[in-house]
C-alpha cells in the first residue's frame, strides 16, 4: 500500500528556506560531526517482510529502488536491508545483491572533460542509459557485475559488485531513481518496487555536510559545497515522492 505523501512543492519550498539557514548555521560552527545514521529496528522488519512478501508472489528476480535526497540514509537502509535478509533463514548471502545507482557516477576525468567536474552530483553526471541497461539485465535473471562507488576516492569501481544466477532480491539506491526523465523513467521501469525515504531537514543538512568534511573539506568549504551542488540536486529530488510506491518518514 502506497503511503500517503506530504510533501507539496509549496511545502518543500519553505524548509528548503529554513534548510538553508540551517546549513549556514552549520558550517559556521566548528564542530559539524554528526552521529552515523541509524534506522529503526521496527522499520527494518517491516520492510524486510514486505520484500520477502513480494519475492514469494514471484519466482522473478525482486528489485528495489530506494530514492531520496543527497543524505537522507538511502544507503544505511539499503545495507540494513541487505545485512538483514541475507542473514535471514530464508536468504543465503548469494540471494541478495546491493547495486547502488552511485557506481554510475561518470570518472573525474571524463567530468573535466565535459566541463562537468564543478557539478559532480547532478543527473547529467551519471551514465543513466548503462544504469538503465544494467537493471534490465538483472530484471531478465541475467548473472552480471556492477560497479560500486567508493567514497574514500570519489570515485566508481568497475565491475566490483556480483549479482550471480541465484540472486533472487537486488536493492539499488540513489537521489534520481524517480525522476521523470526519459532516461531515469527507463531505469525506474525495471524495480518491482520504488520507495522514498525521508529525514529531518537539519538532521539531513548535518550529515551532508559532516560527510564532505570526512573526506577532506573544511566545514567551510564543506558548506558551500552543499549550498553550490548538493541542495539544487535536492530539489530536483524533493517533488518525485509522489512517485513512490512507498514513503518511509526516518525519523518515526
Amino acid at each position: 500500500m502506497r503511503a500517503e505523501c506530504r510533501c507539496e512543492w509549496s511545502v518543500f519550498c519553505e524548509w528548503r528556506g529554513a534548510a538553508v539557514e540551517n546549513a549556514h548555521a552549520i558550517g559556521d560552527n566548528r564542530d559539524v560531526s554528526t552521529p552515523a545514521p541509524t534506522i529503526s529496528p521496527a522499520i527494518v522488519d517491516g520492510l524486510v517482510a514486505r520484500i520477502e512478501g513480494l519475492a514469494r508472489k514471484t519466482e522473478r528476480r525482486v528489485l528495489i529502488g530506494i530514492a531520496g535526497m543527497p543524505a537522507a540514509g538511502k544507503t544505511t537502509l539499503a545495507e540494513a536491508l541487505v545485512t538483514r535478509l541475507a542473514g535471514g533463514p530464508e536468504w543465503a548471502d548469494s540471494q541478495v545483491a546491493h547495486v547502488p545507482m552511485d557506481g554510475f557516477h561518470l570518472a573525474d576525468a571524463e567530468l573535466r572533460r565535459l566541463g562537468l567536474l564543478d557539478t559532480k552530483g547532478a543527473p547529467e553526471t551519471f551514465d543513466v542509459a548503462g544504469y538503465a541497461t544494467l537493471l534490465r539485465r538483472i530484471a531478465a535473471g541475467e548473472s552480471v557485475w556492477a560497479p560500486s562507488f567508493e567514497r574514500s576516492l570519489e570515485q566508481p569501481i568497475a565491475q566490483s559488485l556480483p549479482v550471480t544466477e541465484n540472486t533472487r532480491i537486488v536493492i539499488s539506491e540513489g537521489n534520481y531513481l524517480l525522476l521523470p526523465e526519459r532516461g531515469w523513467r527507463a531505469a525506474r521501469s525495471a524495480f518491482t518496487e520504488t520507495w522514498f525515504v525521508r529525514v529531518e531537514e537539519a538532521t539531513r543538512l548535518r550529515r551532508l555536510i559532516w560527510r564532505h568534511v570526512e573526506f577532506g573539506k573544511s566545514p567551510v568549504a564543506a558548506r558551500q559545497w552543499v549550498l553550490r551542488s548538493d541542495e539544487p540536486n535536492a530539489q530536483l529530488v524533493a517533488p518525485t515522492v509522489k512517485a513512490a510506491n512507498l514513503v518511509i518518514d526516518l525519523d518515526r
